[in-house]
């Protein structure tokens, strides 16, 4: 009898172990971990754009951050007279610009690309957690960036502009078929200088081009499943100086707060989720 009791007592044991390997299997964190390093500090600084050049021009780190920083490409950023840099170029990206690290409100979102058009800026999360971030040049004062909920369209590493056929817009990303609206590699010269697209740096182009997901259609007329959520909010300040250059005062003057972020997204969560749920089943 003791015998036999031994036995179901080991046979409850190793199904209860089984079962909770099963559920720890079934049940992973989504949320992706990411290795930051912190800077030291975090504090800017006006510099001569030269003189900043000739001493940190070949530091590849420094020179991302800055350009980064001051929304502008390289070849724009030796046309200008001064620039904002940071006193320590040591942390990553994510601590010099403007998106909060984690959002809580898009924990059950598998990932979205934010553009603030009151910041220039740029950031895609993953479950709530930023995984990239950077400078934009979005529409002009006579021809705004349309704001709101958008998700990708289709994709192409070259198109043609719908506006000038002699501009090429490399690793272009549609949001807007119908107005011809997307996100795509172009000039930044340190402003809102677009005609409504999303201008971004080649490297970051690259990088949203790989990460989002294009749409999936029915027929030509009817989309099947949408493509990965983009939000574009806020608004420029086309009357006064380049916010940017509030950072040697304020090093945070740029930053968005979680809280505007959940304000912000709050209205468009229920969307977002259902479409990615649709992808999800799919």
């Amino acid at each position: 009898m003791k015998a036999t009791l031994k036995i179901i007592i080991l046979v409850i044991s190793v199904l209860s172990i089984s079962c909770k390997e099963k559920i720890k299997e079934v049940t992973p964190t989504n949320k992706p971990t990411i290795k930051r390093v912190h800077p030291k500090e975090v504090k800017f600084t006006f510099q001569k754009t030269k003189d900043w050049l000739e001493n940190n021009g070949s530091n590849s780190k420094a020179l991302d951050l800055v350009l980064a920083i001051n929304r502008v490409d390289e070849p724009n950023l030796k046309k200008l007279d001064s620039i904002v840099v940071p006193t320590d170029y040591s942390g990553d990206i994510a601590y010099y610009m403007p998106f909060p690290l984690e959002v809580n409100i898009l924990s059950d979102v598998s990932k979205i690309i934010l553009f603030s058009y009151t910041t220039q800026a740029f950031a895609t999360y993953e479950y709530g957690v930023l995984t990239h971030t950077g400078p934009t040049s979005m529409g002009r004062e006579k021809d705004k960036t349309p704001t709101g909920l958008f998700f990708t369209n289709w994709k192409a590493e070259e198109t043609i502009s719908t506006f000038n056929d002699e501009w090429k817009l490399k690793w272009n990303f549609n949001i807007e078929n119908k107005l011809g609206v997307g996100f795509h590699e172009y000039e930044l010269p340190g402003y809102p200088a677009s005609h409504s697209c999303l201008r971004l740096l080649e490297k970051d182009a690259k990088i949203l081009y790989e990460f989002a997901d294009q749409w999936e259609l029915e027929n030509p007329e009817k989309v099947r499943l949408k493509g990965t959520p983009v939000i574009v909010f806020g608004s420029y300040d086309f009357k006064n100086p380049k916010i940017w250059n509030k950072l040697p005062q304020d090093a945070k003057a740029l930053f968005i707060s979680e809280a505007t972020l959940e304000t912000t997204i709050s209205p468009y969560l229920p969307s977002i989720l259902k479409e990615q749920t649709k992808r999800e089943k799919t």
